[in-house]
């Protein structure tokens, strides 16, 4: 029985699901889910995420990660923590860029947060000399100084679509099904108590996305930096609030309908990073910035051009337009954001202003 047969019993027999439980039996489900069955990434996956891109991302994240440690007092032990790895490339290129920074990689403890047992593989054969400890979840990283990177882990959480109606009224958008086929629909109009201060902002008929998941989890690292130090990286694409329905699906490097092959298109929503930076007080957020502006920045541009000096033909080609990739404004320069967390008495993060706008 296929996933889609599945849900559509589940649907007979309970009724419209949330999009929620979509994107979670979707993603997760122990025999059909897209991350449990299958490795994502890559040329031969659904899409290429920046560390496969080129090693300068993840060399550079690195660098800040140990520039934020040392600025902090170089504290010992340390939990170096990332949400959602992928194969492991971007951790790699960080632990290989900081091999000579005094004292990081002795006092570190490093901890994967990752679901898929092909990916957990694959982190394995490039991270095994550091000795990784996985978790299916951050709660169970022991506490301590907590430096964390997230680079597009938030955008696959599971989300909440709420369609503004009439007066003060919510319709949230649900998945029911019609014969063989799953179909989009709308709840009974009721108050949502997350979306009472979006009133005054989003017009009827307009789309407010919400991700407890990713708020829960940012509340925690904001109770880890501010109780033990360190800092937190988080990259994805979206923007400070959420509008529109940013719900979408990517199989083979294309979009897709999220409702035609569930299990077999990763799932994704635009991330409201203005939710996470408020989720994690006391935690304080960095002002919300471009990736292409906090790599240029990080010295993303001299990094190139010493690598460039080696290379020529197809490689230097290959260099040059992964560097233009990864900061033109046009490509993912602008569409993917940084934010940070750091404890409130803690200094400006590199790369990035102090203080994000007010919620």
């Amino acid at each position: 029985m296929t996933l889609k047969d599945r849900l559509i019993e589940r649907i007979a027999r309970t009724g419209p699901m949330t999009v929620a439980d979509y994107m979670t039996e979707c993603l997760l489900h122990p025999e059909h889910g897209y991350y449990t069955t299958g490795d994502p990434l890559g040329g031969a996956g659904d899409f290429i995420t920046a560390p496969e891109i080129s090693q300068m991302f993840g060399e550079l994240l690195g660098v800040w990660l140990a520039q934020v440690w040392m600025d902090q007092g170089a504290p010992s032990p340390f939990n170096l923590v990332e949400l959602g790895p992928g194969r492991g490339t971007l951790m790699a290129d960080a632990l290989r860029a900081t091999r000579t920074v005094p004292g990081f990689h002795g006092a570190m403890q490093l901890h994967l947060v990752e679901a898929s047992p092909k990916l957990r593989a694959a982190q394995e054969g490039l991270l095994s000399d550091f000795a990784p400890h996985w978790h299916e979840t951050l709660a169970t990283v022991p506490d301590g100084p907590l430096f964390l990177v997230a680079n597009e882990f938030f955008d696959a959480l599971p989300i909440r679509q709420y369609q503004r109606g009439g007066a003060d009224g919510w319709h949230e958008r649900m998945i029911g099904a019609d014969g063989e086929n799953l179909i989009w629909g709308l709840s009974p109009p009721s108050t949502v108590a997350a979306l009472s201060e979006r009133l005054h902002n989003v017009r009827e008929g307009q789309i407010v996305e919400l991700c407890p998941a990713g708020e829960a989890i940012a509340g925690e690292i904001g109770r880890r930096v501010a109780a033990f130090g360190g800092a937190a990286l988080i990259i994805d694409y979206g923007d400070w609030a959420s509008i529109g329905d940013t719900f979408q699906a990517m199989a083979g490097h294309a979009y897709a309908d999220p409702l035609a092959d569930p299990g077999g298109a990763d799932l994704t929503a635009h991330v409201a990073f203005g939710a996470l930076a408020r989720a994690a007080n006391p935690a304080v957020p960095s002002t919300l910035t471009p990736q292409g502006v906090f790599l240029e920045r990080l010295g993303i541009t001299p990094r190139a051009q010493t690598l460039l000096k080696g290379l020529s033909g197809p490689a230097r080609d290959q260099l040059v337009a992964a560097h233009r990739r990864l900061t033109h404004p046009e490509e993912m320069g602008n569409l993917f954001k940084v934010l940070a967390l750091v404890p409130p008495s803690a200094a400006p993060p590199p790369g990035l202003d102090p203080q994000g706008p007010a919620a």
